[in-house]
């Protein structure tokens, strides 16, 4: 790998500025000073020191979002704040994104990396990973509404897959119910539009798991953290690294 790239990866700043780093004579491989950019370095065996400090360059990174609403699921908006900024200056990499989509106004869990395999193993069609939300309903689910949902529902330009229904609280005085639904597709909008196929609304929706991964109930809205170990050993099969 080039070190002006694996110095930006590691957050020296942009190409443009590690570059001037290593002019300055700022950067040493293996005890030796580089000045050049297109520098081949080994990450793995070579020892990459910038002002006398060692840096450790790691390959994927992941975090663990609890999405808060307002900020869209990608890399960069010019109307919105992403889950990218929800990320500390610090733990910005420029190659990171989100695996998957949430709505703007869908909160809970969301993994940010940049492993295109996993995220590819997890988001595919043809892997049907499951996703489960919990969800307040303007309308009252029924055992029908759950029949409907097991059955798949038509939503014009696709049916959709059995999806796993379940009811946590009916409030009749209000019309109102609250939910967990497992789909293991993820098209645009799905949850809400199959509601909506039943005449019902969703009022607010949260992600409380995506394949192996959990949310964390510590974790407040708009926090963040590494993956545990455990978790680390469940997403081996999806193409952890």
């Amino acid at each position: 790998m080039r070190i002006d790239k694996l110095l930006s990866h590691m957050n020296f700043g942009s190409r443009k500025e590690v570059k001037a780093l290593i002019s300055a004579g700022s950067v040493r491989i293996n005890g030796v000073q580089i000045v050049k950019p297109n520098f081949q370095v080994d990450e793995e065996k070579d020892r990459v020191e910038v002002e006398g400090q060692a840096v450790s360059y790691q390959k994927f990174v992941y975090w663990l979002l609890n999405k808060p609403k307002g900020v869209v699921s990608a890399t960069e908006d010019t109307r919105y704040s992403t889950v990218i900024d929800c990320l500390h200056p610090d733990d910005y990499r420029f190659d990171l994104f989100p695996v998957g989509r949430l709505d703007i106004d869908t909160t809970g869990l969301l993994l940010i990396t940049n492993n295109g395999q996993l995220a590819h193993q997890l988001t595919s069609p043809k892997k049907k990973v499951v996703k489960t939300y919990q969800a307040l309903i303007q309308g009252l689910v029924t055992k029908e509404t759950i029949k409907t949902f097991q059955e798949g529902l038509d939503l014009g330009d696709f049916i959709s897959q059995p999806a796993q229904l379940i009811i946590d609280e009916i409030d009749s005085e209000n019309g109102r119910s609250k939910i967990r639904v497992s789909i293991s597709e993820g098209k645009y909008h799905q949850v809400k539009r199959m509601f909506q196929a039943c005449q019902l609304e969703v009022m607010k929706l949260h992600r409380l798991s995506m394949g192996p991964l959990h949310l964390d109930e510590t974790l407040a809205i708009g926090a963040y953290r590494q993956l545990t170990q455990t978790e680390i050993q469940a997403l081996i099969p999806y193409g952890y690294e």
